[in-house]
């Protein structure tokens, strides 16, 4: 199977609103999630807060801190 049938089966999701998330060089707002398939991790495509755009597989993310949601740091 060529690399280009292989890319077919992607999907791309443009996240309206933006997800506030920390990733390792600091936080930022996830805009798209890329989906390769089953054997491949979620990519997401995050604007960070300096500006520079980076994408990040599901391990190295978490979502920001959300007293609303009761999603606080110290995980309660």
């Amino acid at each position: 199977m060529s690399q280009a049938t292989k890319w077919r089966n992607e999907m791309n999701m443009q996240l309206n609103p933006p997800i506030p998330v920390v990733t390792p060089v600091g936080k930022g707002l996830a805009q798209i999630i890329i989906d390769y398939g089953a054997e491949h991790d979620l990519i997401w495509v995050v604007f960070q807060e300096n500006g520079e755009c980076w994408c990040w597989r599901n391990q190295d993310i978490r979502a920001q801190n959300n007293v609303t949601f009761g999603r606080t740091a110290n995980g309660g």
